[in-house]
């Protein structure tokens, strides 16, 4: 067979490996190879390629190829844990979220998590990468992959692939050990030398490399606000036994959704009072300052905060930082030429804290808007002052950096952070991406109220992505408060309004795999319609 890489033909025995294919170049490649497109598709390296065609080569470097290699250390890790303490031993083992970039896990049972375990399993997990163990892959019926979970106690899995449509599941085996993985995986161990654990809450934290730099490891920095936050959240999903996407099918299958929905509105609600209540008993405050990323639901919070603020007495005002935008002309350009509107600098800050100082000293302003046709801002005669009893609410991905407020006194300022930090894993060993949860909800939100396709979404995500790194997250500790917008049913009822727009992405698009790929998460949630949601 004819195989064509960047242009060039070269001829293979048909049935010949990916992996084989990939290890002729892999000394011309910068970073490991880790996944294949074969004419436009994804393959794994365990692929047999049988006829003529075109292959590109991913690598760690590459999102998907970064992905790709957390997804499969996290398989090491599990694997490690497990031949170490003895799978009699261990109850659940569970991989909770992300923090500080790296995965946080528990085991439960009979093991005790301490530094000696740890470091047993860092050891075991470099035995295995020594040795270059492949990773199996075989095809199980769906029905038999239920019962070889239920044999091993993974009852998560079990339950997940009750609701399953496709007939097959792909399971995994590394060294003995068999998992189900949402997503591509490396062919052998040897891809995965990069990797440090850490102690922490009770638990172990698994730090790998980025796609910026796949060969080194940054050491842990805890966040102890947001891991009490994404904790929380769990604990409130485990009491109501809706803690994976399984549990919340059951939930759908039984009818009980609009319980559900109802319990987590009212849940939020309760949260929402109890931030005001503690904004009413600090002194001095008269500036809410509310950040976070994406579509993590800082308009419609601030909304509802400001109901709260009302019902416990105060007189809010909604502020959006955005109408202090410089004109279009002005804003900085981006490494790319590009203008950036996630900098600081696109803010006319220095009038910002003129107006800001002025409403404290208990002076009237011209409050401003943002013509984002134009790219001007104008005023329209509205004007504005903070008496007594007044406080505004300020929306903004900047909010947390006191360089936006360098003028308002910190005690006159009561710092918010939000996000949707998704309480429901997929099961027991695959998690739910926290920016995949923001990413649908953006999806939706971008074509109900701009019109914009799934495929524009998808390709400015990256950028956004990049804004939230370098604008909100190195400041998110800094908050008074952390609020959790992620609502149990969400993913559900989002479904219904995706699904379609993620079908409408071309094949020949850039974005047509990532597009596949929501669609493949999706599906493993029974849809709900949203006529109970509020």
């Amino acid at each position: 067979m004819k195989i064509t890489v960047d242009g060039k033909i070269y001829e293979y025995a048909a049935g010949t490996l990916l992996g084989d294919i990939a290890a002729d170049f892999e000394k011309e490649s910068a970073h490991d190879i880790v996944l294949v497109t074969v004419d436009g598709k994804l393959r794994e390296l365990h692929h047999r390629q049988e006829h003529d065609a075109e292959i590109k080569f991913v690598t760690t470097a590459c999102n998907i190829g970064n992905s790709t290699y957390k997804r499969s250390c996290s398989m090491l890790f599990l694997a490690a844990a497990y031949h170490i303490a003895g799978h009699e031993n261990i109850r659940k083992a569970v991989l909770h979220f992300t923090i500080d970039d790296g995965f946080y896990y528990t085991i439960d049972g009979n093991v005790r998590v301490n530094e000696d375990f740890m470091r047993a399993v860092e050891a075991e997990m470099h035995r295995l990468v020594d040795t270059n163990c492949p990773i199996g892959k075989r095809n199980l019926p769906t029905d038999e992959a239920r019962k070889l979970f239920h044999r091993y106690g993974m009852y998560d899995k079990e339950k997940l692939f009750r609701t399953r449509l496709s007939s097959s599941v792909n399971i995994y085996t590394l060294d003995g050990f068999e998992d189900y993985n949402y997503g591509f995986m490396t062919s052998k161990t040897g891809y995965l030398r990069y990797f440090k654990l850490f102690l922490y809450q009770g638990g172990i934290v698994l730090k790998m490399p980025s796609a910026d730099k796949p060969e080194e490891v940054e050491d842990f920095h805890p966040l102890d606000n947001l891991f009490r936050t994404q904790i929380m959240g769990e604990e409130w999903a485990e009491d109501l036994k809706i803690d994976t996407v399984g549990a919340l099918n059951e939930e759908v299958i039984n009818a009980n959704t609009r319980q559900t929905i109802l319990i987590s509105e009212a849940v939020q609600e309760s949260r929402i009072a109890s931030i005001a209540e503690e904004i009413c008993a600090g002194k001095g405050v008269k500036f809410v300052m509310v950040a976070g990323p994406s579509s993590s639901g800082k308009t419609t919070f601030s909304q509802r905060l400001c109901v709260q603020l009302s019902a416990h007495g105060l007189r809010p005002h909604y502020v959006g930082v955005d109408n202090y935008f410089l004109d279009r002309t002005l804003t900085p350009l981006d490494k790319n030429g590009q203008r950036n509107f996630e900098c600081l600098e696109a803010l006319d800050v220095k009038k910002f804290n003129e107006d800001m100082t002025a409403l404290l000293n208990g002076d009237t302003i011209k409050t401003p808007s943002y013509d984002f046709i134009e790219g001007k801002r104008v005023y329209n005669g509205e004007k504005l002052t903070l008496p007594e009893g007044e406080i505004l609410v300020i929306e903004g991905i900047h909010c947390l950096n006191d360089k936006l407020s360098y003028s308002l006194p910190r005690k006159s300022k009561f710092k918010i952070y939000i996000s949707a930090l998704t309480q429901l894993n997929i099961d027991e060993h695959n998690r739910i991406p926290t920016t995949d949860g923001r990413l649908i909800r953006r999806i939706v939100r971008d074509y109900r109220t701009r019109g914009y396709s799934a495929a524009n979404t998808l390709s400015m995500w990256n950028s956004v992505r990049r804004g939230e790194e370098e604008n909100i997250f190195p400041y998110q500790e800094t908050a008074d408060v952390f609020f959790n917008s992620a609502l149990l049913y969400e993913l559900a009822v989002l479904k219904l309004y995706a699904q379609p727009l993620l079908f409408q992405v071309p094949q020949e698009h850039p974005q047509y795999e990532e597009a596949k790929r929501l669609l493949k998460f999706l599906d493993y949630f029974i849809g709900v319609p949203s006529d109970d949601v509020p």
